[in-house]
């Protein structure tokens, strides 16, 4: 064309930029579009669509802005239309912005704009990308309510923001809403649905549902075989995820990157390490390359299993296969540094990551609070907690217990208050590892009305709380002689609704037989009984040895008489019952505590 002369117009720029952008050839599109510029054609509002879309794909987000923002200035002679808009909706979409995505929605609507399906699923799916199902679902029926008919993409994206959102149940209802309203599910549609099912621990009704996929003539992709076997994972199923693969195998599904990634951190979780490894064997032979997921699933597996030095291996052959390493390949490495000791070590790859122009994460940071932890160097902890602040990363509640922890064990228990105290600040929920520590601070204080004050802080949280942080509580009472206090603090664990088990009444009792409170030791034997809990041989014998040694011939009668009469209301024959314990002496009791 231009050897004739013939310079390209408008549309056949259009017609160049457009097959650019079809075949994901977005930096061509873009070289094209600087060409394009240079000529006497001014581009229109459809090819500035295009080169936002290119941006946007490239990830050049404030570039996009910058195009967009320039056709809303007044003097533009290329105006935003529906599609621009969608396509900045999109970009928001993806970085996770939902409010800048809803904001340019509504801005569309204050333009005088018509919402059309596309922009209406853009905002529906940035929602369920977050799932914030409530928000998305309102924007799903408002979009009915003004005569917009959902498509096949706005009943999935709604069923995927169940899915996220933990409602596996209401997921199945869009999905079946989607059927009766003559709008045909297809194979996005119900790989969501199987992820929504799998990602909540309801395994059976996700394989059921690759089977009713198959009746309704659409076959498993890749995508189905991944979600499975993470779910598998999740559930601990590992006879299922043989039974995924074997299947995946019979239909001629190649797993690619992520498939085998799921099928090995699902190995991985439910402690195959061999079959995790035979799977990785099989990868290499079919040459399928891994990622830095794949490393991070073996190495962090490995961490959980207590195979640290397996661990480093895994870290040492990726760096021979130049896989770059993740902001989560190099947390996992310091723990497993830091689980073999090797400080050193742990520091190195600490610094070698922000070298790498990796900014850690809370992630990275907390492994680090761990690792300082260990080694019983609590300043070093503490210089690494305030790095993260100084860099903008919050502190989430595991860095904080990981913190405070590092304080108890350096002997800085009035850190871990102060601790406590800059969580509140920054509305840092107390998680069980929190209270846990906060306790010890204050028992190595005898700061007692501190400790009054965590357990007020306490009471909404008690029926969430580990058994052995509500033990380590009763007991620190318990060691310091207030003994009414642990009984009102065992009172109201029990009116919460807290589990209470036999170690819980095994503290209490020793702690009041320590005290000589034999009384209410006897008296909440009888509140085992009642709670269905019986009482150990042991506890019986424990009893039975303080009453001879320790109590006096007066009390002594009196507690024998006494659990003889509780014996035989419960139907107990200590006489009767074989392998129990021989009575330990009192004495020996209350010096164990």
């Amino acid at each position: 064309m231009t050897d004739n002369g013939i310079g390209p117009d408008l549309v056949t720029h259009i017609i160049v930029l457009s097959a650019y952008k079809s075949g994901s050839q977005y930096s061509k599109a873009l070289s094209y579009f600087e060409l394009m510029r240079g000529t006497n054609v001014n581009p229109d509002t459809t090819t500035l669509n295009i080169v936002i879309n290119c941006l946007v794909k490239l990830g050049k987000y404030e570039e996009a802005i910058k195009v967009f923002n320039s056709m809303r200035e007044k003097r533009s002679k290329c105006r935003p239309d529906i599609v621009t808009y969608t396509s900045i909706m999109h970009m928001y979409s993806v970085c996770g912005q939902v409010e800048n995505c809803h904001s340019v929605f509504n801005t569309l609507i204050a333009e005088g704009l018509k919402p059309n399906i596309v922009s209406y699923n853009a905002l529906i799916g940035a929602y369920a990308s977050l799932g914030l199902s409530e928000q998305a679902s309102s924007i799903f029926y408002d979009m009915k309510k003004r005569g917009t008919r959902p498509d096949v993409v706005s009943y999935t994206s709604l069923l995927n923001a169940f899915g996220k959102s933990q409602q596996p149940q209401k997921a199945k209802e869009v999905f079946d809403m989607m059927r009766k309203n003559n709008c045909k599910p297809n194979l996005v549609s119900y790989n969501a649905l199987i992820d929504a099912y799998g990602s909540n621990g309801f395994l059976a009704e996700a394989v059921e549902l690759l089977r009713e996929m198959e009746q309704a003539g659409l076959q498993p992709n890749v995508v189905s075989i991944s979600t499975l076997l993470a779910a598998c994972g999740r559930c601990c199923e590992k006879v299922k995820i043989d039974s995924i693969l074997k299947a995946a195998n019979l239909r001629g599904i190649e797993l690619n990157t992520i498939a085998y990634n799921a099928g090995i951190g699902s190995y991985m979780n439910v402690g195959e390490y061999e079959a995790a490894l035979d799977l990785c064997k099989r990868m290499r032979k079919k040459r399928v390359r891994p990622d830095s997921v794949t490393y991070n699933v073996l190495i962090s597996g490995c961490c959980k299993m207590s195979k640290y030095s397996e661990a480093l291996d895994f870290l040492v052959e990726m760096r021979d296969l130049k896989i770059p390493f993740s902001k989560e390949v190099y947390s996992s490495a310091i723990c497993a540094y830091s689980k073999q000791g090797q400080l050193a070590e742990a520091e190195s790859i600490f610094d070698m990551m922000k070298m790498d122009g990796l900014q850690p994460d809370v992630i990275a940071y907390t492994a680090m609070l761990h690792t300082y932890t260990t080694a019983e160097q609590w300043e070093k902890a503490f210089a690494v907690f305030q790095e993260m602040e100084i860099n903008g990363v919050q502190p989430d509640s595991v860095a904080c217990a990981a913190l405070m922890r590092s304080f108890n064990r350096g002997s800085q228990p009035g850190k871990v208050l102060l601790l406590a105290e800059f969580m509140r600040d920054k509305n840092i929920p107390f998680i069980d590892a929190v209270f846990f520590e906060m306790v010890s601070a204050c028992t190595i204080l005898r700061d007692w009305k501190t400790l009054t004050d965590v357990i007020h802080t306490m009471e909404n949280s008690l029926p969430r709380i580990s058994v052995g942080t509500l033990n380590h509580l009763l007991h620190s009472f318990a060691k310091v002689g207030k003994i009414d206090t642990m009984l009102k603090l065992f009172l109201k664990i029990v009116a919460s609704g807290a589990v209470v088990d036999s170690t819980t009444y095994s503290i209490l009792l020793k702690d009041l037989l320590a005290a000589g409170y034999w009384r209410k030791y006897i008296e909440v034997m009888q509140w085992m009984e009642d709670a269905g809990v019986p009482p150990s041989p042991q506890m019986y014998n424990n009893i039975l040895s303080y009453a001879h040694t320790s109590a006096g011939p007066e009390n002594g009668a009196a507690i024998r008489e006494r659990i003889e009469s509780l014996k035989r209301k419960s139907g107990y024959s200590l006489l009767k019952s074989k392998g129990c314990d021989p009575p330990l002496p009192a004495n020996t009791l209350i010096g164990s505590l």
